[in-house]
């Protein structure tokens, strides 16, 4: 295999230090080994899993220092950070984004060996995260514009504000390793939280080139960077008790675990973006060769190990020899490759991922299912290559499970309420895909359909950009919002100062605001 020059990745990058209380200190304890799905040769010559390097393998009583850290740096709300000055905060911020951007070539190199991300969509995915936060600080500066005022209400003077919550527990997801994490980590502490942050253990490596930059840019405690497992670093953090803010992005029942370990629910608010079963409804109106284009991407992107991926289409009985026709082709023309040469399919960085797939494939076809396409669950030591079933009926694992990876199931339909009862019987409601052109068929089903899930795309594959646009779900597929502004709002609350209208309390808040006695009490217009 030939790797060209700027993406060769030369020693083994042993990563040995960790962030707690804004220090970065050598980890003398055991490490984790890192490898990459994608084969080179070894020391023998054979082609086997690449190593990449490793990275602290951490134990619980690091987990709870961190936590200490970031404890104390909240210190009950009184702590430097939490009653900053915003513009102090979004300075900071600033500051972390210059530094980040002369990581790019390094975490874009380690997205594509840990992941298997296509040097596309790696470069893609930095570049993304980067104008994220770009877009949250300047949704921050909105947000304080718009508090940056007194009401006069029944006479009670009342600032209203949006304050931090206290301490968050981050952890991110492997499919999108840097942009979905940052996209909970972000909005966290520039609104004042802090926070204890593991990386997933996928991609966990392209964290560690980012750790100084963090350590320059926020002050001690509040971002704190651990590695290793989550049952020994998570679990005794939640424990505690003291997490007062639990931001994911992984499977629900990750989710559960963690939500159960901690002793006071009542007080531990959710960020969570979690798993889906996006279906696409493929109308007897639809345009089959755009329609099959789509589904393409929304079903192959990355392998299909998006949480916005499409995994199961719905196709109505008078089109569906037509659309598999064309569909089958189309799958069957994708190219298998490295991700540095931007094809759509790239090793797996799961090694357990071809066999799972491969499982569902089985149980499939011994309950009636057809591969449709020639080169449907081909194999490679770590691919497997998609396969397209039909028909598939609710007995069937592929019905029921998120597949998350390279396999494609086809139910056909006559009548509507098909998709839809099982839409409204699914424990997932993130996203659907509607394809067909006639409005009166058209408009009903949007009415219904954005009752079912929280984003209807019509004649598109769904997605979650732009970073603006809500990206949330019903049911088991996430709590909170996840947009550039909504999730400032979901790791803050509305916080206010009030007093009764007299001269004497209106005198007390003049000469707040004169002599900026308090970061609160405040009516800076931030430019």
């Amino acid at each position: 295999m030939n790797v060209p020059a700027e993406f060769a990745l030369g020693k083994p990058y042993h990563h040995n230090s960790f962030l707690i209380n804004g220090d970065l200190t050598l980890w003398d304890g055991p490490n984790a080994d890192v490898y990459s799905s994608i084969q080179t040769p070894n020391e023998s010559g054979d082609l086997a899993p690449t190593h990449l390097g490793s990275v602290p393998d951490m134990d619980q009583a690091h987990a709870l220092k961190a936590l200490d850290a970031a404890t104390s740096a909240f210190d009950k709300g009184k702590g430097d950070w939490p009653t900053m000055k915003v513009a102090d905060r979004i300075a900071c911020m600033e500051r972390f984004v210059v530094l980040m951007k002369q990581q790019r070539a390094a975490v874009v190199k380690l997205l594509m060996w840990e992941i298997g991300k296509n040097l596309q969509d790696s470069e893609k995915e930095f570049d993304r995260t980067v104008d994220y936060i770009d877009d949250t600080i300047n949704e921050y500066k909105s947000i304080d514009r718009d508090s940056a005022k007194f009401h006069n209400h029944g006479g009670v003077y009342a600032h209203i504000r949006r304050g931090p919550i206290g301490v968050v527990l981050c952890l991110g997801p492997y499919n999108y390793p840097l942009n979905e994490t940052f996209a909970l980590l972000i909005p966290a502490i520039i609104m004042g939280n802090t926070a204890i942050f593991k990386p997933a253990k996928h991609g966990v490596l392209l964290i560690a080139p980012l750790l100084k930059a963090f350590k320059e840019s926020f002050p001690p405690g509040v971002v704190n960077i651990v590695f290793g497992r989550g049952r020994t670093v998570a679990t005794p953090i939640m424990e505690t008790g003291k997490v007062d803010v639990l931001a994911l992005i992984g499977h629900s029942s990750s989710a559960l675990s963690l939500q159960d370990l901690h002793p006071k629910k009542n007080r531990l608010r959710l960020v969570l973006g979690l798993e889906a079963k996006n279906p696409a409804i493929i109308l007897p109106d639809a345009d089959l060769d755009k329609t099959v284009q789509e589904c393409i991407s929304g079903t192959l992107s990355f392998n299909g190990q998006r949480c916005t991926a499409l995994k199961i289409l719905y196709v109505h009985e008078d089109i569906k020899d037509a659309f598999l026709e064309k569909f089958t082709k189309a799958v069957d023309a994708q190219k298998f490759g490295m991700p540095w040469e931007n094809t759509l399919l790239t090793p797996l960085p799961e090694p357990n991922k071809p066999a799972y797939i491969q499982e569902l494939i089985d149980d499939a076809k011994e309950k009636g299912a057809k591969v449709l396409n020639e080169k449907g669950g081909t194999h490679s030591t770590n691919y497997i290559f998609p396969a397209v079933l039909y028909p598939v009926t609710r007995d069937m694992r592929v019905y029921e499970e998120e597949q998350f990876g390279p396999v494609i199931p086809v139910v056909s339909f006559t009548d509507i309420d098909t998709p839809l009862d099982d839409m409204a019987a699914s424990m997932y409601g993130q996203q659907v895909s509607l394809f067909g052109k006639n409005v009166d068929k058209l408009g009903p089903l949007i009415d219904t359909l954005s009752n079912l899930v929280c984003r209807v795309n019509l004649n598109s594959a769904c997605q979650r950009g732009p970073d603006v646009y809500p990206f949330t779900g019903r049911k088991n597929s996430a709590v909170s919002t996840l947009s550039v502004r909504d999730a400032l709002r979901s790791f803050s609350i509305r916080t206010f100062v009030a007093t009764k209208d007299n001269e004497d309390n209106k005198e007390i808040l003049r000469e707040l605001l004169d002599t900026h006695k308090s970061n609160f009490i405040s009516t800076d217009y931030l430019l």
